[in-house]
């Protein structure tokens, strides 16, 4: 049946859309054509170069990894030698050589070139990449001093970047979950609404690896890189340990428990907690041409998860607060063995396998979910990765790298049984999980060039994706019932109504709560169901699915790219890509995304480190529909399996076969894809100014605007026409495709906007102290959060363009490591975030669309029945049609802040092994003024007194301590937004808290951390 209401509704947004995005695009391509003028005015200013020579060129590791911050040093002739560093992206150069033969050097912390490299430089450009193998860790405490951070024109090298490597990475947490959190944290609010990317040894997807196998972090690095689908503001890339030359290893034993800790604040008492960790790692040769790195973890956690919500006394049915902790436990397994092996001079192959494994008991259990609701959780996983790297030459070297990653997820629930909501007061009953089963296999293959070739690096490459999925998925075959507020006759002592002067029963506004208890009290008293309902009982939904829980698919993308660095002058490089992705299962086959990028340094020359920095860039980036949104529509097609959904049932607590429900059972739930979904693209563009400052600090302003085109979103399709649903009168409703029953369309139809204002510093003051921080002002708009989002009102887009979920206005990070006397290192990380927008809702259908997402209304007659009266005014949770509702995201929670801290010592003993070299002694021998020292000392990088570093010593032994929450400030969790709750405007858990599983029995957390190593 045709709906010519909403046809139009559909092409009025149509008209508004182009005509608000037109505007825009024609203000884009203005900018866009101005773009080679901006070219043409910087080229006429590059000057004749000199006739001497440039040598330049990439450091990368043995597992083709680029190595940043490695120290390069070229000698030569009558004393020549200078000395620099390898920008973010591993590349370095030197300018103004004089002709002749030189040697050079290159090192990084743990790693080092076998043997000088010689090379004859005439006038022009050469090109020699270098190849750092892995050395004892004892080599690292000398070379990592000179890691200070300077400015560059590479296009990799932006001040506004974080790396984290050695003592810096002691800021972060070793429990993945934690690790994970505290990662997307510094990276700050991505560009857009997706949040940050971790990529893994340059793979998408994966585990988070072993803390202690970790090499090197790069955070937010070269933003519009096209090699990346993902811009750089948010990314995070992970590189892990080679093995070594020398065997080394370490042992580790970490313990928590609850009697260090403080209260969860949303429990009444304390709950129980338990940490206990052992980890060890061992690396060393094989052969001289193959070495092997071995990573072990083995965690047992025990976490009280609290409960905080309204229940009912089961004797006199009074509702009352209700807080407790179930305790739920999670074993983790995490095995990582790599083996690098080098084919020849030219060729290296890594190969690294992951074994991961959660079991968890008595998950999903907490906030409003009671002991029932509980299941058992275990995810083993299985992760292949191998990466050929050869060096075609002194100007090419190519990267293959293959990845398999294999997670299952199977869920058992632990009590059967149909499902109880009771919206904003407690959730029990069985799991809808049932048991569940969902398997994927995902691949990706990715080959990457890079050619140096004159004043250009060129790197190119291709990237494709595949993933395959089964899933088991008996969800909500027991059925749920649904319990919500709303209008209802007001009781007095005995429970019967109130009446007014004329007669007439007095309305108010009752809680899901109360609806609940009516329907136990009168079924007690023996009521008939319709009589409930007249006096405000009965659930108002029940919901069953029935069918095949067997589904797979399958899904494949390809994206393939192309970049140039051209460096015109010394202090100039522009940088210019393209990249081209296409998915199967939706039909878009235009996805082009072109990447422009500029470093300019105004008063920078080839042999100095510049003092000011210029930088902007302009890119397109896309996202992909993921295979379990296809999966979801094949589910839900009304077929494979089918789901009911009944307004007001009267037959609560019995749950009735699918096929034998009463009454006028509306046709099954369907769920669609658009025809005209396409990918979402993100049109990203940053300016920035950089400065070096003394006391080796650096500081990055950047501004970055971001515009997101077609967000994905959802929309009921089938919702009745306006005005001829009621919701008093059960089945009322015209429904415009000539059937009753949810049709869920997703479509792409969303629209997000950024700006950020975004303050980076870094710094190193000395070897004792080094400190990263950034400062963020944003603000962020849109009319979708995803496919989760659906228009409060289906007819309606009126207030859906509000503040985005992102929407935090200004967040404080500050991390690093500093050393004290006696070799005391703390590392700390504070997290200041301002609060959260939340969305508003009158926790009741309001639209007879079976959704419980309708919005209340802002009073204007203080008199009508049933408002609430909140810190935003009045609020009518049941709005006449006509009357303003609040916008989305209308609410606004509390801030954060999160101060964590490791404060550790490392004591090192045996023999000393001073294994200085040229580059730490004047003319390259011992120095002689060292204060001896005996076989056992304290580590700490030296601190004052003297002494051998631990790195000098053969054995060490850290004892430290981690504290989250050193302040124990109360985080808030999400908000609750249910007008109608009993808890609405507040949170009833901390934040992080939810989830499979997590660590928030307690506010501060401490945790005992030992270490050997060797």
């Amino acid at each position: 049946m045709s709906d010519p209401p909403r046809t139009a509704f559909r092409l009025e947004n149509q008209r508004v859309t182009i005509s608000a995005f037109g505007d825009e695009w024609k203000e884009m391509k203005q900018i866009m054509k101005s773009i080679p003028v901006l070219i043409l005015v910087l080229l006429l200013g590059i000057p004749v170069f000199a006739q001497t020579a440039t040598l330049r060129g990439q450091v990368k590791d043995e597992s083709g990894a680029v190595v940043a911050g490695a120290k390069v040093t070229i000698s030569g002739p009558a004393g020549f030698s200078r000395t620099t560093m390898s920008g973010n992206d591993g590349s370095y150069s030197f300018g103004d050589v004089p002709s002749g033969q030189y040697t050079v050097e290159a090192s990084a912390p743990g790693l080092a070139v076998r043997q000088p490299a010689t090379v004859s430089l005439n006038a022009g450009v050469r090109t020699l990449n270098l190849v750092l193998n892995v050395v004892i860790e004892n080599q690292q405490v000398t070379i990592q001093d000179n890691g200070r951070p300077t400015l560059s024109t590479d296009s990799a090298n932006n001040a506004g970047a974080i790396v984290l490597r050695d003592k810096d990475l002691d800021q972060l947490s070793d429990d993945p979950a934690d690790l994970a959190a505290d990662l997307l944290a510094m990276a700050g609010p991505a560009a857009g609404p997706n949040g940050g990317a971790i990529f893994i040894d340059g793979f998408s997807g994966g585990d988070l690896p072993p803390k202690e196998a970790i090499r090197e972090i790069r955070i937010n690095q070269n933003p519009f890189s096209p090699e990346y689908d993902k811009v750089g503001f948010g990314r995070i890339e992970i590189f892990t340990k080679p093995g070594a030359d020398k065997f080394h290893g370490s042992f580790g034993y970490n313990f928590a428990t609850d009697k260090w800790n403080s209260r969860n604040p949303y429990a009444a008492e304390k709950a129980p907690f338990a940490l206990e960790e052992i980890s060890g790692s061992l690396s060393g040769p094989i052969s001289k041409r193959a070495s092997f790195s071995l990573n072990l973890a083995f965690e047992w956690h025990r976490n009280g998860n609290v409960i905080n919500g309204v229940t009912l006394d089961p004797q006199t049915f009074v509702a009352a607060p209700f807080t407790g902790s179930v305790i739920a436990s999670d074993f983790q397994a995490r095995i990582t063995p790599r083996v690098d092996y080098q084919l020849t001079p030219n060729n290296t192959l890594s190969v690294r396998y992951a074994y991961g494994n959660d079991d968890v008991h008595n998950a999903g259990v907490g906030g409003f979910n009671l002991a029932s609701r509980g299941y058992h959780n275990d995810t083993p996983r299985h992760t292949l990765q191998i990466t050929e790297t050869a060096i075609l030459g002194a100007r090419v070297i190519n990267e293959t790298r293959f990845q398999y990653y294999r997670p299952e997820i199977i869920s058992d629930a632990n009590t059967a049984g149909f499902a109880l909501q009771v919206l904003g007061a407690f959730n029990s009953g069985g799991n809808p999980l049932g048991r569940s089963i969902d398997t994927q296999n995902n691949f990706e293959f990715q080959n990457n060039t890079s050619v140096v070739s004159g004043a250009h690096t060129w790197k190119f490459g291709v990237r494709l994706r595949g993933a395959t999925e089964t899933s088991v998925a008996p969800q909500n075959f027991n059925g749920t019932f649904t319990f919500s507020g709303g209008l209802a006759p007001q009781l007095d002592a005995n429970n019967q109504p109130v009446l007014d002067g004329s007669g007439q029963a007095v309305l108010v506004n009752i809680s899901s709560i109360e609806s609940y208890r009516r329907t136990l009290l009168f079924q007690q008293m023996g009521l008939p169901a319709s009589q409930i309902r007249q006096l405000g009982g009965g659930a108002s939904q029940f919901s069953i699915n029935t069918g095949n829980p067997v589904i797979s698919g399958s899904q494949f993308d390809l994206g393939a790219f192309a970049g140039d660095d051209w460096r015109v002058r010394p202090n100039l490089t522009l940088s210019f890509g393209l990249r081209y992705e296409t998915q199967t299962n939706i039909h878009d086959w235009r996805d082009f995304s072109p990447r422009v990028a500029f470093a300019w340094a105004p008063a920078g020359t080839q042999n100095d480190h510049p003092k000011t920095v210029l930088r902007g860039g302009f890119g397109i980036f896309y996202d992909r529909f993921a295979l379990g949104n296809i999966l979801t529509a094949e589910r839900y097609n009304g077929v494979v399996q089918q789901q009911f959904v009944i307004a007001n049932p009267d037959f609560f607590p019995t749950v009735p076969a699918a096929a034998a429900l009463p009454g006028t059972v509306p046709p099954s739930t369907i769920q669609r894809i658009s025809p005209s979904l396409r990918a979402p693209y993100l049109m990203q563009s940053a300016v920035g100014v950089e400065r070096q400052l003394p006391f080796n600090t650096t500081v990055a302003i950047t501004y970055a605007n971001s515009h997101y085109l077609h967000l994905f979103r959802s929309e009921d399709i089938n919702a009745p026409l306006p005005g001829t649903f009621q919701p008093s009168i059960p089945g009322s409703g015209v429904f415009p495709l000539g059937r009753p029953g949810l049709v869920v369309l997703m479509e792409s139809a969303g629209l997000y906007n950024q700006n950020q204002l975004i303050v980076n510093v870094n710094t190193k003051v000395n070897r004792n102290i080094s400190l990263n921080g950034s400062y963020s002002y944003m603000r962020a708009m849109s009319n979708s959060d995803g496919l989760g989002t659906f228009p409060a009102n289906p007819y309606s887009m009126a207030g859906e363009y509000g503040p985005a979920a992102t929407d935090i206005h200004h967040r404080v990070y500050v991390g690093g490591s500093v050393t004290f006397p006696l070799g005391i290192r703390l590392n700390p990380l504070l997290i200041v975030t301002t609060g959260q927008p939340f969305d508003i809702t009158a926790g009741q259908d309001l639209y007879g669309d079976t959704l419980f997402n309708g919005r209340p209304g802002i009073a204007t007659d203080p008199n009508k029945p049933g408002l609430v009266a909140t810190k935003y005014g009045l609020l009518d949770p049941n709005p006449t049609p006509g009357e303003q509702l609040v916008s989305r995201n209308f609410g606004r929670g509390p801030g954060q802040i999160t101060l964590n801290m490791r404060v550790g010592r490392t004591f090192a003993f045996g023999s000393s092994q001073d294994r200085r070299g040229a580059a730490d002694a004047p003319g390259g021998a011992p120095d002689s003024r060292r204060i001896p020292t005996g076989p056992f000392s304290t580590g700490g990088g030296g601190g004052q007194g003297g002494g051998a570093s631990s790195s000098e010593r053969r054995y060490g032994l850290t004892l430290s301590m981690q504290i989250r929450n050193v302040t124990n400030h109360t985080n808030p969790g999400p908000i609750i937004g249910n007008l109608t709750a009993p808890l609405f405007g507040q949170a009833n858990q901390p934040a992080g808290a939810g989830g499979v599983f997590s660590e928030s029995a307690n506010n501060r957390r401490l945790e005992l951390q030992l270490r050997f190593s060797f």
